[in-house]
């Protein structure tokens, strides 16, 4: 006998939504009504639930604005089969992406949530609106033939990621009256996610940039012919900067795709709209003069004003199409509000495009967020720090440094107006990095801006011989007071890359710092450059750190040393040495993975534990042991006496002598009772 089909119940549910809506004197639009210009244009721009090229319409939508005159898209989508209202991926997020990081769209198209969050996402991809609420509404008919709904409201924005939060159980839409929408909206807005569901958030999102990244990069490579590796980092960077527009006085409109008319006339090509955009952006961005100017003038020479990127083919420029992929790749990602887990993670994957893995006169390899903040940290840095880096990279160092500066000043400062003036000092005046390939040092500047900076001290010059300990910008003829140093140097470099931190910690005269280096740094590859540092310097801490830390990119066994700075090392100074070969986290190099760093250990505790052991000593000792903590000495003359552990006494003790003995007589008796008859007489006898 076959199985009857259940009839879909969408119909009434529609009807009753809308008539709740109707009720509440809301001017709500259906499927087909335009709710406004930029709304329409976001929904459209998105792939659509199916994953095709856009065409998203909501089943209902409205635009709800709370006593404040803020504007609250709400976006309600409809099913009509019991059990359709939600469906979470494994972290508990509504279902957007599968395993794999592609879009999931069967959960998307097959339940209500799922889709309304997904045109959530539209609208915090492509229009400035921050705070979106996402309604699914489904039901089915009882046995009776009453008819019975649920209900899922979830907010959707920057602060969770773009996947959502539930605000609570509603049984109607009655909490949008306008008599009851400030309530719903104070609700909103004392949601907060757990650290651990941020974790996973971040996590996730992680992945799916590194997927999207990696789409991007094969699309251009295979599609756009004559573009090299930097000039896709390059266009990467400007594409982002001319659409990422600024809010407030200053106003900046983002450059769009449709602003982009692949004209052939001089002054209004392509390229031309955005490098005035981009200095449009830097302009009210307040960045120095002589940085602005380099930063237009690296985008511009060979790049944005070249002849066959500008030339329309067909009606459209290569520039066009390669701004618009994109957008739309990583549009998202930069607009949902980024934090230097996003950015660490772009900057790692735009790397791996550069192909320096084959030269090694330039292996930088890029150091993981948790590490970044591990080292900024272990050097102590606290607002009123100076941080700078000799080998600065993308910047995910100073990014982590200016965090904890800006986190030390939030928990310290009280009045808001003065925090305000803090956090503008420490990105102008306390942050300086050295980077020399002109390609990373783009990666950094872009990375400083997508923090909210773009006056920082990021210099394009050689550490090493050509820069002179003084400010980048503005204030070029005062010395930078460093009291805080962080490093991750290239290994190749002399002394695997000791020279750089001999040169910086000379330059200083008190402070700390905190370095990540090849472990061979310590045990003999850098002995003249360890005696001269120690002549001004004393080492702290030799922590031993994971072998797998750079899984993907390098498994060289690496290091951290930790410096006090503007004191020669004495012979009798203790020396913490840490065996940090378990931090507590599993890594994985596969593509397929949804994520691949996962905290199995407490890894937090344990990062927290290592910083506390550096600064306090062996009464921080709670998750390691004395087998994974050493305090000695090192000979200052020496210079590759850096990487020791704790001993092991190897003297058996009586108790040993027992155990050994026991053991031994637990086997004869287990042989005699096996055969009792061989080798003599046996038990019993």
């Amino acid at each position: 006998m076959a199985k009857t089909k259940i009839q879909s119940v969408e119909p009434n549910i529609a009807d009753l939504a809308n008539g709740w809506l109707k009720s509440y004197n809301l001017d709500y639009k259906l499927e087909q009504e335009s709710l406004n210009s930029s709304i329409d244009k976001a929904l459209d721009e998105y792939i659509s639930k199916q994953g095709k090229d856009g065409g998203n319409r909501p089943d209902c939508k409205l635009l709800a604005t709370d006593s404040y005159g803020s504007f609250y898209p709400v976006l309600i989508e409809y099913k009509g089969y019991k059990d359709k209202l939600v469906k979470f991926d494994e972290n508990g997020n509504v279902a957007l992406k599968t395993s794999d990081n592609k879009d999931d769209f069967k959960s998307i198209n097959t339940y209500a949530v799922n889709g309304a969050v997904h045109y959530a996402n539209a609208l915090l991809h492509y229009t400035d609106y921050e705070d979106i609420i996402s309604i699914g509404v489904t039901g089915y008919k009882d046995d009776a033939g009453i008819l019975q709904n649920e209900i899922g409201v979830y907010y959707v924005s920057s602060k969770n990621f773009g996947y959502g939060q539930e605000v609570a159980k509603y049984s109607d839409l009655s909490f949008l009256k306008k008599e009851n929408f400030d309530s719903f909206i104070e609700k909103v807005k004392s949601l907060n996610l757990t650290e651990e569901e941020k974790n996973k958030s971040i996590e996730k999102r992680e992945a799916e940039i590194s997927s999207s990244l990696v789409k991007l990069n094969n699309d251009i490579y295979k599609n756009e012919n004559g573009l090299g590796e930097s000039a896709r980092i390059y266009l990467v960077a400007a594409s982002i900067i001319a659409n990422l527009g600024i809010k407030g006085d200053k106003y900046v409109k983002p450059l769009e795709k449709s602003d982009l008319k692949s004209s052939a006339e001089k002054g209004e090509r392509d390229g031309d709209i955005m490098l005035r955009k981009i200095e449009a952006f830097l302009s009210a961005k307040n960045v120095p003069e002589d940085k602005k100017n380099l930063i237009i003038q690296t985008f511009s020479e060979g790049l944005l004003t070249n002849e066959n990127i500008n030339k329309p083919i067909n009606g459209e420029s290569q520039l066009k199409r390669v701004f618009s992929k994109v957008i739309d790749d990583l549009g998202l990602y930069y607009k949902i509000g980024l934090t230097t887990d996003f950015t660490g993670k772009l900057f790692n994957e735009m790397y791996n495009w550069l192909g320096f893995t084959q030269d090694k006169l330039n292996d930088v390899v890029l150091t993981p967020r948790y590490v970044a903040t591990f080292l900024a940290r272990l050097a102590r840095v606290n607002k009123d720090s100076y941080v700078w880096d000799f080998a600065t990279g993308s910047a995910g160092l100073l990014v982590a440094a200016m965090n904890v500066m800006i986190d030390d000043a939030k928990a310290n400062i009280q009045s808001p107006d003065e925090f305000k003036k803090k956090e503008t000092h420490i990105k102008a005046n306390q942050l300086l990095g050295l980077e020399i390939l002109p390609s990373i040092y783009m990666l950094a500047i872009l990375n400083m801006i997508l923090m909210g900076d773009g006056s920082s001290n990021i210099i394009n010059k050689d550490s090493l011989n050509d820069y002179d300990g003084n400010y980048g910008f503005v204030r070029t003829s005062e010395k930078f007071p460093a009291t805080a140093f962080v490093l991750n140097p290239p290994y190749s470099a002399s002394g695997n890359g000791m020279v750089f931190v001999e040169k910086a910690l000379s330059m200083m005269n008190k402070g700390y710092a905190a370095i990540i280096i090849q472990h061979s740094a310590g045990s003999g590859k850098a002995v003249e450059y360890n005696k001269r540092i120690l002549k001004h310097s004393t080492l702290l801490a030799s922590i031993k750190m994971p072998i797998d830390l750079f899984v993907g990119k390098s498994s060289v066994q690496t290091n951290v040393y930790v410096f006090r700075v503007g004191e020669a090392h004495q012979k009798d100074e203790i020396v913490k040495f840490i065996d940090f070969s378990n931090d507590g986290y599993a890594r994985t190099s596969r593509k397929r993975a949804s994520v691949n760093l996962r905290d199995t250990d407490n890894a937090k505790g344990r990062y927290e534990e290592v910083v506390n052991l550096v600064r306090f000593g062996k009464s921080k000792l709670n998750i390691f042991t004395e087998k994974e903590y050493y305090e000695g000495t090192i000979d200052p003359e020496n210079g590759a006496d850096w990487n020791q552990s704790a001993p092991v006494d190897t003297k058996p003790t009586f108790a040993d002598f027992k155990k050994t003995v026991s053991d031994y007589l637990a086997w004869e008796v287990s042989s005699l009772l096996k055969n009792p008859t061989n080798g003599g007489e046996g038990l019993g006898k």
